[in-house]
């Protein structure tokens, strides 16, 4: 077998566990975001400046992982075509 399809099958298998685990990562936070959102809006006491804070932090936080993602599927983009089939 050749090594270049070997990896190539390596290389995709990576791609999807980290496509899969990265879909898995940001429904865990966002069902922690709404949870958090419903207990703030329980929560009377809490102050209105903390809930801009942590509102603000949630969009931090979201760009970040989404700049994350973009990182990585640029790399990944980049991989395909050292391993896309060089044509003659």
């Amino acid at each position: 077998m050749d090594p270049k399809q070997i990896s190539k099958q390596m290389f995709d298998f990576n791609k999807m566990a980290f496509e899969k685990s990265f879909s898995a990562m940001v429904v865990m936070q966002d069902q922690a975001e709404k949870m958090f959102n419903m207990w703030l809006e329980q929560n009377k006491w809490f102050p209105e400046e903390g809930k801009k804070a942590m509102g603000e932090w949630v969009k931090t936080y979201k760009k970040g992982r989404e700049d994350f993602k973009a990182k990585v599927e640029d790399g990944y983009g980049k991989m395909e075509e050292y391993l896309a089939p060089k044509e003659k």
